[in-house]
């Protein structure tokens, strides 16, 4: 019979789970040796658990199946955190697999040993185990890829003592079916559409799978048919946009905005998503961003089928014939002169390939990149779930190995990408078909912004340069070159587009270093012009609220 980690090795893969993003240690050595056993298993290697965490949730995000992790005990497990807690708010499957001491070595205390169900619980709050034998451990292995991919899917970690692992005996076990989500019910879905009928100020707030063309598209039909506005999540985990897809304005990551878009909304129905809130707390400012005489609505839950609920109400407004409003294809001109941060969401719009995907950690950078693709090629865009920075470059890996065939554009900011900056090894060394763009504005730039939010007073030298990334300027060019990718540093627009003209039609990986300027230096002084062009559709009577919310 075979022992724990082959027989493992092979239920994974009979449950769909064939990838495994791996920065393994001593305690998973049976694990790493079981892999050759099972060709239906790709192993990914990663030079920090950051990495393979986030891979695996950029892989899971596109191909709709979890992959597995495979950490060291419980260090290795607290270095990936930070992109676990991602893909939980992003409520992504991932198969988080660590191991652990051998079970007698445990009460010794060694160097390494720590409680990792406590550390985990963090992440996968819904399904953490520490499997107790090699005959029992693939029915763990079962248990946990069930609740990966459950509804919601989730985290889910089972934590692999060494000689449960190399112990003989195991047993591999057939996965059960993965799970059908029922729509909404049929009350729920009447109520919902009286309301509606009622005429009153309405919107539809989309998230999860309801940012699938399906549900967008269902949503149009019902915002054409009955006046009510449709928000998008403010980081959805995937959502699918371009010429021919309903365009959904997402809602702002700053309260201030929030708040002016959801301004006079009556009655707010949620689809597969939470009522917002402020990403952070601010002195004298609410939280909750629904307005206090809005009444807030559940359609879909996340265990529910988005699309579907969506498609009864449809039916029950009787909005079926109703034309959706569909982006028409545009494209942004080329842009010339020096280089900036918009110049660079410029070209990206001008250049985008058909069916891209386009993973935006770019922050206060980024803050063009909608308006400027909203009319590109139809695409797939992967954002920031949870708000721990360090994702965009593994979720390009893990997007790259899902969709092999499809072109990945991952717009990362100077700060972030150093967190998880040895991604760019991994794409060298599985020849992945990714663009990086970092754009070096040497700050964090974004927390420029949030010192004067919070209302910290007397900001001296010292506060400043914790923000400050120029001392030195970091060179990514250089740092990607030693990885393996291939890498210019750019300083023109004309420079950045020939660099992305290569990079598309050259096989990858590539990094276009873009040097900008900060695009904001000050939330009074500088902030309301970005926001009023990245919404040019702004209702006069809204755009003069929003001077009066954050203007000096």
């Amino acid at each position: 019979m075979p022992n724990g980690a082959q027989a493992l090795m092979k239920t994974l893969a009979d449950a769909g789970v064939e990838v495994c993003f791996t920065n393994p240690g001593t305690s998973e050595m049976h694990f790493v040796a079981a892999l050759d056993s099972e060709p239906r298993m790709r192993a990914v290697l990663a030079l920090f658990e950051g990495v393979a965490t986030g891979a695996a949730d950029g892989y899971a995000r596109m191909a709709g199946k979890p992959a597995a992790t495979l950490l060291h005990l419980g260090c290795g497990l607290g270095n990936g955190l930070a992109n676990l807690h991602n893909a939980r708010k992003g409520k992504v499957p991932v198969v988080n697999i660590v191991g652990d001491h051998a079970s007698y070595h445990v009460p010794y205390d060694a160097q390494l040993q720590s409680d990792i169900e406590t550390v985990a619980r963090n992440v996968s709050p819904g399904f953490v185990r520490t499997s107790q034998s090699t005959a029992q451990l693939c029915q763990d292995a079962v248990d946990a890829v069930a609740a990966a991919r459950g509804l919601p899917g989730q985290v889910a970690t089972l934590i692999l003592p060494a000689d449960v692992s190399w112990g003989e005996g195991g047993v591999p076990c057939a996965p059960p079916p993965p799970p059908r989500p029922a729509a909404a019910d049929d009350a729920t879905v009447q109520a919902i559409a009286q309301t509606l009928r009622a005429g009153p100020k309405a919107a539809l707030l989309l998230g999860g799978q309801a940012l699938r063309a399906p549900g967008l598209l269902a949503a149009a039909r019902i915002a054409a048919h009955s006046g009510v506005k449709v928000f998008a999540e403010v980081f959805p985990t995937r959502l699918e946009r371009g010429a021919g897809l309903p365009p959904v304005e997402r809602i702002a990551y700053l309260a201030e905005l929030a708040g002016v878009q959801l301004a006079g909304i009556e009655h707010l129905v949620l689809v597969d998503a939470k009522a917002p809130v402020s990403f952070f707390a601010y002195p004298g400012k609410k939280s909750d961003l629904v307005p206090d005489s809005c009444t807030v609505h559940t359609l879909s839950t996340p265990a529910q089928d988005a699309a579907a609920s969506l498609g009864q109400l449809v039916d029950a407004l009787g909005a079926a014939q109703a034309p959706p409003a569909l982006q028409t294809a545009s494209r942004p001109g080329r842009p010339r002169g020096k280089l900036t941060a918009e110049k660079v969401c410029k070209a990206v719009g001008h250049m985008l390939p058909e069916n891209a995907i386009v993973i935006d950690e770019a922050i206060t950078s980024g803050l063009m990149l909608a308006p400027f693709t909203a009319g590109a090629p139809r695409h797939d865009l992967i954002t920031l779930t949870g708000g721990a920075i360090g994702q965009g470059l593994p979720g390009a890996v893990g997007a790259a190995i899902a969709c092999p065939d499809r072109q990945v554009l991952a717009l990362i900011g100077d700060g972030s990408a150093m967190y998880t900056v040895q991604a760019l090894w991994t794409m060298a060394r599985e020849q992945l078909k990714v663009v990086s763009i970092i754009f070096n504005n040497a700050s964090y730039s974004v927390l420029n912004v949030e010192l004067e939010r919070v209302g910290a007073e007397e900001v001296g030298a010292k506060a400043r340069s914790q923000l400050d990334l120029a001392g030195p300027v970091l060179n990514f060019a250089q740092l990607a070159q030693g990885m393996g990718v291939h890498s210019v540093r750019t300083t023109t627009a004309e420079e950045f587009v020939r660099a992305l003209e290569q990079a598309l039609a050259t096989p990858g990986p590539h990094l276009i270093e873009a040097m900008v300027p900060q695009s904001l230096s000050g939330l009074k002084r500088r902030l309301l012009p970005w926001l009023l062009r990245s919404l040019p559709s702004l209702p006069p009577a809204v755009a003069r609220a929003l001077k009066r919310k954050i203007a000096p």
